[in-house]
């Protein structure tokens, strides 16, 4: 079949995929406007192109030219070189501007420009700077063209290509063929996955040392995002031959070259229980990426270092404490009055307990004291959810962590442009900081908080370290407890309004490996014996609808399924599916978006699924007006599709606390579903009711630990539906999921200093 060929000037892009290149251009032959479609690798507007492909007939825009493959020209005549210089494709030079350069140089344009750049400053209103300037960006567009062509032979999208260009510039060429693995060290986007396909293609070894020391630290990366702080080098061994297909034994060198670059830290620690012939204990390497060995060490001395006493008499505190009583009508049992007397007497101190334990009165009897004494408190949580819970329990003001720290975010791709705005040199100005749901508080969040937090603030944590570990690495609240450095306060006691709940009575019962009563008596904790997966969807589907809005007061949105994992008959994906299409099926008035992973409505509950420190909120008043902006949406935020638009590309989200945040279609695999999510997403979370699917599963997932934070997360009403089996496995399946951590080690290291 014969090709056609056009030559013109890219008057304007219409329409520019960033990652295929897919372009819809505007280009200029001999004075018309043809319409060209096709995969560009990097066109600005302004340039010249011959364009080899075939005419077409759209059905709704007419006559276009469906590109099969282009080359750029360089602009050959002084016509041709005004078009490209007035374009706007070279900043500061305008149609004017440009019209002047070639009226002075005429076809001669490109060479001067190329040769003699000075002489451009002999054109009225351009300086030498200015002409040094514009012959820079004439040869620097004409090599991230050469560039792009480069990527592209490497299967490298256009995104990413701009990108690359963008931290390389003609260094590119030379770190490809030398180390591709350093895109995924140097570039937000890119990671091992990626980098090693490039490899692939250059032809870069499978035993390569660049290749073998990117896979361990990969291995590294992946490890955080599980929770790990560190591998025992065996694990890390193993798990990296896994990824990349090397014998163990090869990759051991390659540690040590990491650790002489400073990129991981390696210790020694004894084997627990494993002595050698000499009764000395056997020792095993554990490897750190850097940055995590460096954050439990400084979290570490912070919290030491707050740790300080006041001389404030027991008897003085117990007197205020029992006016204070007397006057809010409060009875506080005698450990509730030894977590206040402590909060006085220590800069940090540590509140632990079940539900209904008394901690929220506690903290409120915590928070009157100090206002008498006239002192500023802050309280935080680390959600938009637990936070309004608090606010709601205390009647104070409490806040995200992020927010108190005042994040601040520029809108690019660089981390080093997210931070927050307090820190050692711009501490929270308070005397009593106080942080609820502390099991979610990962290490890295716990070093930004105590970076802002000056020598001699009090610091009070509350939290409950039965629930499920944070998502993020660390488990900050149980190391803290089981380094015994610090003052904790167990409180234990379940209060009598809180013995009228059975959600409060089983989830203790779960907490303690005890049998729970599912005989149906109760008020507020159902269980239906239910054994097919259909049924129980069918099932949830009625609850959600039907019965559980009118007990619990609350609308169909407010009721959450939880759900121990993502895939399979009962998993997130399967259930958000059916649920959307039952709670918000389509309708011609609601506008749809689809994307890779499934299908967005306006009206649909979703969540933020990992934390994104550029994503811009506003709060809006009336009017839709901006009352407040900020940045920054975290994993586990949930919220409403307010509005799709097709034009612009954008989804809009109302999240907690009226944030209305703007997504590009591109910025759509960062959200989901929310109709269920799993249990370990829930964290944090209170809902009116909970309906939780148990019908097996993973022995390591199907845990006790889970199961309670599951219970815990409802406020009036659990219905459970499944096998009663399966529910008492739970029970008794005490087995956490490893997650290696030593902030607990690193603290009683500074407390022996």
């Amino acid at each position: 079949m014969s090709q056609d060929t056009v030559e013109g000037y890219v008057d304007h892009i219409i329409f520019r995929n960033e990652d295929n290149g897919y372009t819809v251009l505007n280009l200029i032959v001999k004075g018309s406007e043809l319409t060209c479609v096709g995969t560009f690798e990097y066109v600005g507007e302004g340039e010249l192109l011959e364009l080899h492909g075939s005419y077409v007939e759209h059905a709704t825009y007419g006559q276009q030219f469906k590109m099969e493959s282009y080359e750029t020209k360089l602009p050959e005549d002084s016509i041709a070189m005004e078009r490209y210089l007035g374009s706007g494709a070279i900043k500061g030079v305008g149609a004017a501007l440009a019209a002047r350069i070639v009226r002075k140089f005429k076809d001669d344009t490109l060479r001067i420009i190329d040769e003699e750049p000075e002489r451009l400053a002999e054109v009225k209103g351009i300086s030498e700077k200015k002409a040094r300037e514009i012959a820079e960006q004439v040869a620097e567009k004409s090599e991230m063209r050469s560039a792009m062509m480069f990527l592209q032979q490497y299967g490298i999208s256009v995104n990413l290509g701009v990108k690359i260009y963008g931290k390389y510039g003609s260094r590119v060429y030379t770190v490809l063929k030398e180390n591709p693995y350093q895109l995924a060290e140097d570039i937000q986007g890119i990671g091992f996955r990626i980098a090693d396909e490039i490899a692939g293609r250059i032809g870069i070894h499978t035993d390569s040392d660049y290749r073998i020391r990117s896979g361990l630290f990969y291995t590294l990366t992946l490890a955080a995002q599980d929770g790990h702080v560190y591998l025992p080098e065996r694990v890390l061994l193993a798990k990296a031959s896994e990824l990349l297909g090397v014998e163990p034994q090869h990759m051991e060198k390659h540690v040590m070259d990491l650790a002489i670059e400073r990129k991981v830290v390696v210790k020694e620690i004894p084997v627990e229980g494993a002595f050698d012939e000499n009764g000395e204990p056997v020792m095993e390497k554990i490897i750190y990426g850097s940055q995590y060995y460096y954050l439990e060490l400084d979290t570490a001395r912070r919290l030491c270092e707050l740790n300080i006493q006041s001389e404030e008499k027991e008897e003085t505190i117990r007197k205020r404490l029992a006016n204070i009583e007397k006057r809010n009508e409060l009875e506080l049992d005698e450990l509730q009055r030894e977590a206040v007397v402590e909060a006085v007497k220590n800069g940090l101190l540590i509140i632990t307990g079940g539900p209904g334990t008394g901690k929220t009165t506690t903290i409120n009897a915590i928070i009157q004291y100090f206002e008498l004494e006239g002192m500023d408190i802050f309280l935080a949580a680390p959600t938009g959810r637990a936070a309004k819970r608090m606010t709601e329990a205390t009647g104070y003001q409490a806040s995200t962590i992020h927010r108190l720290l005042e994040l601040s975010g520029m809108m690019d791709d660089s981390s080093a442009a997210v931070h927050f705005e307090r820190n050692e040199d711009n501490p929270l100005e308070a005397d009593v900081i106080i942080i609820d749901e502390m099991s979610m508080v990962d290490i890295s969040l716990m070093h930004a908080l105590l970076r802002a937090v000056q020598v001699g603030t009090r610091l009070i944590l509350v939290g409950d370290v039965n629930q499920l570990p944070s998502v993020g690495p660390g488990r900050v609240l149980k190391d803290v407890i089981d380094s015994q450095c610090f003052r904790v306060v167990k409180l234990n006691k379940i209060f009598r309004q809180a013995t009228e709940s059975d959600i409060v009575m089983n989830a203790h019962k779960i907490n303690r490996g005890e049998p729970v009563k599912i005989d149906n008596k109760s008020k507020d904790f159902f269980f239906l014996k239910r054994y097919d997966a259909d049924v129980i969807v069918a099932g949830i589907v009625y609850l959600v609808q039907k019965k559980l809005p009118p007990y619990v007061k609350a609308k169909p949105l407010d009721i959450q399924v939880l759900t121990p994992m993502r895939k399979g008959l009962l998993g997130v994906e399967r259930l958000n599916e059916v649920l959307q299409k039952y709670l918000n099926p389509p309708d011609a008035k609601k506008k749809e978006k689809e994307t890779g992973k499934g299908l967005f409505r306006e009206g649909d509950k979703v969540m933020q699924i990992r934390n994104n420190y550029q994503l811009e909120w506003e709060i809006r008043g009336k009017y839709g007006i901006a009352v407040e902006k900020g940045v920054g949406v975290f994993n586990g935020d949930m919220g409403i599709v307010e509005e799709i638009n097709t034009f612009a590309e954008t989804l809009t989200v109302v999240f907690e606390e009226n944030r209305y945040v703007e997504y590009s279609f591109k910025q759509l695999d960062e959200l989901e579903l929310a109709y269920a999510v799993t249990i370990h997403k829930s964290q944090g979370s209170e809902y009116p009711a909970v309906i939780l699917p148990l019908l097996g599963g993973p022995r390591m997932l199907m845990s006790r630990n889970l199961l309670y934070t599951a219970v815990t997360r409802a406020r009036t009403c659990v219905t459970i539906l499944g096998s009663e089996v399966t529910f008492e496995e739970m029970i008794r399946n005490k087995q956490e999921k490893e997650r290696y951590t030593s902030l607990c080690q690193r603290i009683e290291e500074m407390n022996e200093q």
